[in-house]
């Protein structure tokens, strides 16, 4: 795919391009988000999405990739900070938005490389504004394990300085300017002593690439100074302003992007003697299926529903779209029809959309699935449930037919009180989790 990267000029978002590249994709832009270019002295900002700490050098870094550069003035502030989010003016996600609209329209960008590892709250602001652009994000660092990050990109050779430091154990005078292999061993010593994170996700420290096997040229650090932010007696924060850089020529890379290679890479398995042929599998997998019960007239069609289990948790079912084979029958109208059925029957039992967590999907043919799965998102947007969808040999006239499990628990269970559902919703592709394909969650607790 062709990818537009956000950087920050830090260690993280360099390294995931550096991934994306691994897994063969191609980076044709970069993209940053910066303070006012009127505001003297303003290198920070207070944002819960974006490092600009750095903000003066993005520009020689593009030069330093020979890559395009797309930036855009951060002028909204942090007004949605819930767990999910929805467009919401005056926000700084809306900022970003309107940065990728203009890559994508000048560059005919399929994906998005994000950086981001641990930070639900980035990740799911990333993911709303690729899915309103219709782009593909990319965060392979996503959930992995820090330690073993900070190694990688101490392998693959990139060549990152700290720029700030935050943190209870970080020195502003011994530790601003050096580099990730001089701060390794005691960035986990931290890590032993206090639980700081090791890669900065908890805004520990913040970094400058100088270099890595992406540049075509290296960043040469001419002059910074020294700004003292807060002078905290056991935690000071302070950053550097880079105030004069240059590029230099480097030996082009060789060999591997990545010094651990990249798990996206596919082996190519030669067949022995012994093992069977994929056309043989296929033959030995045939599966019949036979329905021993009769179709249901639609005029006597009711859902039916479980008790409701002292938990919450309660079975909804029979909920069947029909469509006449020998009439011009609908596909689109007879799936829109049966989901303002059931919200119909939702409503007076107490429960809505997003009490929905789980749905088995049986779907009589697959053409029909694109139409069937354009009329459930409308149902199912925000958070949508786990799913099990699957062709079935359905009776006459049944288009498709869904069973849902729904969790209500009341605020009070005798002395317990109820539990708030927790959904995990990755659209990213990663190498922590599969990225869904479709309206519908990882996992729901």
């Amino acid at each position: 795919m062709k990818v537009v990267a956000l950087i920050s000029g830090g260690k993280d978002s360099c390294y995931n391009m550096m991934h994306c590249v691994a897994a063969g994709h191609q980076i044709v832009a970069l993209a940053n988000l910066r303070p006012a270019e009127n505001q003297e002295g303003i290198d920070e900002l207070d944002s819960y999405m974006y490092q600009t700490v750095g903000h003066q050098a993005i520009d020689i870094y593009a030069e330093a990739m020979g890559l395009p550069l797309y930036r855009h003035t951060i002028k909204g502030t942090s007004v949605d900070i819930g767990k999910t989010y929805t467009k919401c003016e005056g926000d700084e996600v809306e900022d970003l938005y309107q940065l990728l609209k203009l890559v994508k329209d000048k560059e005919n960008v399929d994906a998005v490389s994000v950086g981001a590892i641990l930070s639900d709250y980035q990740r799911v602001r990333v993911e709303n504004v690729c899915k309103r652009l219709a782009l593909q994000p990319l965060a392979y660092l996503w959930r992995q394990d820090q330690e073993g990050l900070l190694k990688g990109m101490i392998s693959s050779n990139i060549q990152a300085i700290i720029i700030k430091v935050a943190a209870f154990g970080l020195d502003p005078d011994k530790h601003l300017g050096k580099t990730l292999d001089e701060m390794e061993p005691y960035l986990l010593e931290l890590s032993k002593k206090y639980g700081s994170h090791i890669c900065g996700e908890g805004g520990e420290y913040e970094t400058f690439t100088l270099d890595c096997p992406l540049f075509k040229k290296k960043i040469v650090v001419d002059s910074s100074e020294v700004v003292v932010h807060s002078a905290d007696a056991f935690a000071p924060v302070s950053y550097l302003r880079l105030t004069k850089l240059h590029l230099e020529d480097k030996v082009p890379s060789s060999g591997k992007i990545l010094a651990e290679g990249c798990s996206c890479e596919i082996k190519q398995f030669g067949v022995t003697e012994q093992e069977t042929s994929v056309e043989e599998q296929k033959e030995s997998l045939c599966i019949t299926w036979r329905f021993s019960q009769p179709a249901v007239e639609k005029s006597s069609e009711t859902l039916e529903y479980s008790r409701k289990s002292p938990k919450g948790y309660q079975w909804i079912s029979g909920i069947k779209a029909y469509i006449n084979p020998t009439e011009s029958g609908n596909v689109q109208e007879s799936a829109e029809g049966v989901f303002s059925s059931l919200q119909a029957h939702l409503n007076p039992k107490g429960l809505s959309w997003t009490d929905i967590i789980l749905v088995h999907l049986y779907v009589k043919n697959m053409k029909d699935f694109e139409v069937i799965n354009s009329i459930y998102m409308t149902a199912f947007d925000l958070c949508p449930p786990a799913r099990v969808c699957v062709e079935a040999p359905l009776p006459e006239g049944v288009l498709f037919q869904m069973d849902c499990l729904a969790y209500r628990a009341d605020e009070m269970s005798g002395d317990v009180p109820g539990c708030e559902k927790q959904v995990m919703h990755v659209q990213s592709i990663s190498h922590w989790a599969p990225a869904n394909i479709g309206p519908y969650s990882q996992c729901i607790q």
